[in-house]
């Protein structure tokens, strides 16, 4: 069975994090979203929250799940076998970062690191952009599954 992981806070899922989740869905047997804890981090959802939105707005995949994890990510690869993880890549900023996060990881534990191109209609795209926009009262439908918009009016402005 090919397993992969896809991790991030995910704080909120966006369309771009959505369009990686559904590719990597197509290319493998198995993929698990990792939803990181992250304590050091102040989160508009709570890890229970944002998991309970993945399941939903990835329920289309049934080879999907998705997990929380804390500590290192390629100790959690290791415990649940699973030999790689995919990255979305946005611009050449992302690819500094996560080429060096790729060669670390793999000097760690051996784990390989798949780069993914973003779809060019969500390079823009990150989670913090659109808390900013919502929390100024922006539109970000389109840019988030319609669960998530209609949480972040909730959440921001209720």
């Amino acid at each position: 069975m090919r397993r992969v992981v896809c991790p991030g806070s995910f704080d909120p899922i966006t369309n771009g994090h959505l369009d990686i989740i559904g590719r990597s869905a197509r290319l493998y047997d198995e993929v698990t979203v990792a939803v990181l804890i992250n304590v050091e981090k102040k989160s508009l959802f709570t890890v229970e929250e944002r998991i309970d939105i993945l399941q939903t707005v990835t329920k289309e995949y049934p080879n999907v799940r998705v997990e929380k994890f804390h500590g290192l990510l390629v100790d959690f690869c290791r415990q649940n076998d699973i030999p790689a993880i995919v990255k979305g890549i946005r611009v050449v900023s992302d690819f500094d970062y996560e080429l060096q996060m790729a060669q670390l990881n793999y000097r760690l534990s051996g784990v390989e690191t798949l780069f993914m191109p973003t779809n060019p209609e969500y390079s823009f795209l990150s989670s913090s952009r659109v808390k900013e926009i919502a929390r100024y009262g922006g539109d970000v439908s389109g840019l988030v599954p319609d669960l998530v918009h209609k949480l972040l009016i909730e959440r921001l402005r209720g």
